[in-house]
């Protein structure tokens, strides 16, 4: 240890001397120009300089500056741009002194197609480039998955690919099992289908309890004219909404809230997300965040947020366990 204190050797007074004072991001470099650390200050000097005072410095960071052999910073104009960069920084470099999020892949959403008659409804990843709604995001391909199934069951949305639809002499499973309507072979028109499709994004919107309404006066409707078999279906269909309401709607949370709580012990940390949209709770996940020392909670947590969150939709709050 002591070779390496020596070859590290690092004139923090000197360099201190003429640090600025302005926001910005510090990168710590070892004697191989590997960069063991990047961290970002509302005033440089004062942050960095924290480092080399024993008294104010934390056990992990005076083992830390050890190690130190160069300091590198980049100004910028506000405390939220330093923020940013570190983020962005942190993901490409995964300095091993930073709590690190492994590469997470782009979240799947729920899509519903605009451009045919009979729009279809799928999951979805990677760029947004079709015409349509996105709904979401999910936390996995199962969520999503899982939430199609439940909406088969209450609006037989076609959830098909194009090709498989276009080719069909006569219906599908599907369509036998009551999960589709069977538009590829006329068995529904198109304003009924599009009942279907507007019940469905006003599902997915969060607004179950005004469908529900809806439904009631179709339901009705139906009945005052007579047609008491479409109106047993609207019946049928608003047991089956309540049902599910009751089961994956969170009372009391009307907009987008991630709950987010982490444990930790030693050099292992666990940070699990469950993720809130319109009041539906759409699934949680569970992260694994690599840290080199041993980190409490609350710090682990701020390190997640800003670097999970940094390219990816923000939910309007948070609700955090510390």
């Amino acid at each position: 240890m002591s070779s390496e204190i020596s070859e590290n050797s690092f004139d923090s007074a000197a360099f201190l001397k003429n640090l600025t004072t302005r926001p910005g991001i510090y990168t710590m470099l070892n004697n191989k120009g590997e960069i063991i650390y990047i961290g970002k200050a509302k005033n440089l000097k004062n942050r960095v300089s924290s480092y080399f005072k024993k008294q104010t410095a934390s056990i992990k960071q005076q083992v830390m500056v050890t190690k130190v052999a160069a300091i590198e910073v980049t100004i910028t104009h506000t405390e939220g741009e330093a923020l940013l960069l570190e983020c962005q920084q942190i993901k490409r470099h995964k300095p091993r002194y930073n709590i690190c999020l492994r590469d997470d892949k782009s979240f799947p959403y729920v899509f519903l197609s605009s451009e045919q008659d009979f729009p279809q409804i799928t999951i979805h990843r990677g760029a947004k480039n079709k015409k349509g709604r996105y709904f979401g995001p999910y936390p996995s391909s199962g969520a999503v998955r899982e939430s199609l199934k439940l909406l088969q069951r209450l609006f037989p949305i076609r959830q098909c690919d194009d090709a498989f639809y276009s080719n069909r002499t006569r219906p599908c499973l599907q369509y036998q099992i009551e999960r589709c309507s069977a538009p590829c072979v006329g068995l529904i028109d198109k304003k009924d289908y599009a009942l279907d499709v507007e019940s469905t994004v006003m599902f997915l919107e969060g607004k179950g309890s005004l469908l529900i309404d809806q439904l009631i006066v179709n339901m009705e409707t139906a009945a005052a004219t007579l047609d008491f078999e479409q109106a047993a279906g609207f019946r049928d269909q608003i047991a089956r909404l309540r049902s599910v309401l009751e089961k994956h709607f969170v009372h009391g949370e009307k907009g987008d809230v991630d709950i987010i709580a982490c444990a930790s012990k030693g050099n292992v940390a666990c940070v699990q997300v469950f993720f809130i949209r319109n009041g539906q709770h759409l699934g949680n996940k569970v992260f694994f965040p690599k840290v080199a020392d041993e980190y409490d909670p609350a710090a682990i947590l701020q390190a997640f947020i800003s670097q999970y969150y940094f390219d990816k939709p923000v939910p309007f709050e948070f609700i955090v366990s510390h």
